[in-house]
């Protein structure tokens, strides 16, 4: 489905095909405090299976072994070296430019200190303490006093560092300001652009390979603007899971850079054999008699619309879907992706 996935080759096995998951947590294994269904089931089975798990998050707030405690309560095992976050990616950004001992201002939380602890560097809390860059992740305490700090050192020309860019994050009670929208208040003080470590940029793909010594990764996760268009800019697979906040409208209407390779349900599909869409009909560009089928449908678009038929698995027939309306897309045909998940909604999805 996409570059890697579109040919409509033979159903895989992610488990025997590839040999790390670089998991996206928070709606692929958990929602808040709560794991998402079948996903530690999943998870061991594919831990049983060989396949190495590694769980990567844009959150700088909490340190590994935090993250790992948190899994471990939802029933997933897990050790601190199985976590990666943001905040490790951006501390070997600023430890590859500076010699360890080199005094860095944190704005952020105890999983930011820790990281660049990590990596030998001393984090400060002031401008005024001589810091060397300034490296900014989440944190739900940071105030206005360190981010005039930030602004200070930043505004001095210290090199800038963010763990990621996310304007929002998920809380209990809705939706909040996440580190992107902290580090825009810096970027209004100062005019200055941080370099970002966290996805979809690729010093956390890196962070994450090389912890893991991957050979054949499979990013897994439920956002096309972080997790998926991350793992295409690094040039490796990807499984879109729909238990986060990608619907069948979104995955429809993917821009080109954040297409799935694989779409399926939830994080069962590690463990059980992954079909894609195949094309027949005209040459590739052309989508005039095009169809393409997975399962027990097929699909074709027909001025602008879906036209879906056959009966099988639900997510089969989003399997041939998103490739056809993605090639017609992209040859500058416009598709109404409310109306096709609509028609897809006949599928049982």
């Amino acid at each position: 489905m996409s570059a890697a996935g579109a040919g409509g080759a033979d159903a895989v096995v992610p488990v025997e095909v590839y040999d790390v998951a670089l998991l996206d947590l928070d709606g692929v294994v958990y929602t808040g405090p709560r794991a998402v269904p079948h996903a530690s089931e999943a998870l061991a089975g594919a831990r049983a299976a060989g396949m190495v798990l590694a769980f990567v998050t844009n959150n700088a707030s909490r340190t590994p072994e935090a993250v790992a405690a948190h899994l471990v309560e939802l029933g997933v095992p897990a050790e601190a070296s199985d976590v990666v976050t943001s905040a490790q990616a951006a501390a070997r950004l600023v430890a590859e430019r500076f010699p360890a001992g080199s005094r860095v201002l944190a704005v952020g939380a105890e999983g930011l200190v820790a990281a660049l602890r990590e990596r030998g560097l001393v984090p400060v809390g002031s401008a005024a303490d001589g810091p060397v860059a300034v490296v900014q992740g989440f944190g739900p305490a940071v105030d206005w006093g360190l981010l005039a700090e930030a602004s200070y050192a930043v505004g001095a020309g210290l090199p800038w560092f963010a763990s990621n860019a996310d304007l929002t994050i998920p809380t209990d009670r809705g939706i909040a300001p996440g580190n992107g929208a902290l580090v825009g208040v810096v970027r209004a003080a100062t005019g200055a652009e941080p370099v970002v470590a966290g996805k979809p940029e690729l010093p956390l793909h890196r962070e994450s390979m090389l912890r893991t010594g991957a050979r054949r990764p499979l990013v897994v996760g439920d956002r096309l603007d972080t997790d998926i268009e991350g793992a295409v800019a690094g040039g490796v697979d990807s499984l879109l899971v729909m238990t986060g906040v990608t619907d069948v409208a979104g995955v429809l209407g993917a821009p080109r850079g954040s297409r799935p390779t694989f779409v399926a349900r939830d994080l069962r599909a590690l463990l059980e054999p992954l079909p894609r869409g195949v094309r027949s009909g005209g040459p590739t560009g052309v989508t005039a008699d095009v169809v393409w089928s997975c399962g027990g449908w097929t699909v074709r678009v027909a001025g602008g619309d879906v036209v879906l038929s056959g009966e099988g698995e639900p997510y089969d027939a989003l399997r041939a879907a998103c490739p056809a309306v993605w090639e017609a897309a992209d040859a500058g045909g416009e598709v109404d992706v409310a109306a096709a998940a609509k028609t897809l909604a006949a599928s049982g999805l």
